[in-house]
């Protein structure tokens, strides 16, 4: 039993660091601090925006670092292009808002498998804020990540969480009136489309036939011998001649308004 309780004891306890692994720590803490100056330097020359827009992350790598060998005379050290950018784009946010950093904190590095995580704490006139560098685990300890991050208190915490919140319903609040406007607005697409047609031609109304007149049957007297006498004898004395020569075949009621005429 004990010599289980020993045994896990030793499985449990953590490897010391290796003087190799020590010193990498070291040197890295040390170029942690010298970045971090001579960054803020960079960005206090108001040259940063110039920099950014002239130079591809390739050649900001390259200039930094010739900018560091000049500062600090190490010929060994290497950055790349992408974390100097990160850095140059958010000290000059950073120092917005903190103005002119005051003080330099102690960096500390944690070991993170393949990488060597250095923060600095730093001091300003407006705020407080740190540094987190990264680089590589080995015998180059080239920086692949450097960023300034501001410190924000509780307070400030909840006011920005606030103002998130009201920013993020306001929107919401907009959108469902706009789309409550838009949907009302469908009642007058008719009337629009109504105003733009072309009016259709006034069709006159048909008037109604009139009733036709009765059909009065005409009735055939030519088989009445007196009136056919009468008739004859009415034209023989109007011509001047004998009822003799003449012959009725038929005999039809005339228009009363030519014999009124007559």
């Amino acid at each position: 039993m004990l010599t289980c309780v020993f045994v896990l004891t030793a499985c449990g306890s953590e490897k010391a660091p290796s003087e190799l692994q020590q010193s990498k720590e070291s040197m890295a803490r040390s170029r942690a601090d010298q970045v971090v100056k001579l960054t803020a330097a960079l960005v206090d020359s108001e040259n940063v925006d110039q920099m950014l827009e002239d130079y591809n992350n390739v050649e900001l790598g390259d200039l930094f670092a010739s900018t560091f060998v000049q500062y600090y005379g190490d010929n060994s050290f290497m950055c790349d292009g992408k974390a100097v950018n990160g850095a140059l784009t958010s000290f000059q946010t950073g120092m917005d808002s903190m103005k002119s950093i005051t003080e330099f904190g102690t960096p500390t590095s944690v070991v993170d498998d393949d990488t060597i995580i250095v923060t600095i704490p730093l001091a300003g006139e407006n705020g407080n804020g740190s540094v987190e560098l990264i680089f590589t685990n080995d015998i180059y300890l080239q920086m692949i990540s450097c960023t300034l991050n501001l410190d924000q208190t509780k307070g400030q915490l909840m006011t920005k969480a606030a103002l998130n919140t009201l920013l993020g319903m306001g929107t919401v609040f907009v959108v469902l009136i706009l789309i409550s406007f838009i949907i009302s607005a469908f009642n007058l697409i008719p009337k629009i489309q109504a105003s733009f047609a072309p009016k259709k031609a006034e069709i006159a109304p048909v008037p109604e036939p009139e009733p036709a007149a009765p059909v009065v049957e005409e009735e055939d007297l030519s088989d009445d011998m007196e009136l056919v006498a009468v008739i004859a004898a009415a034209i023989a004395t109007y011509e001047g001649t004998s009822v003799e020569g003449f012959r009725v075949r038929s005999i039809r009621r005339a228009n009363t308004k030519s014999w009124k005429k007559a």
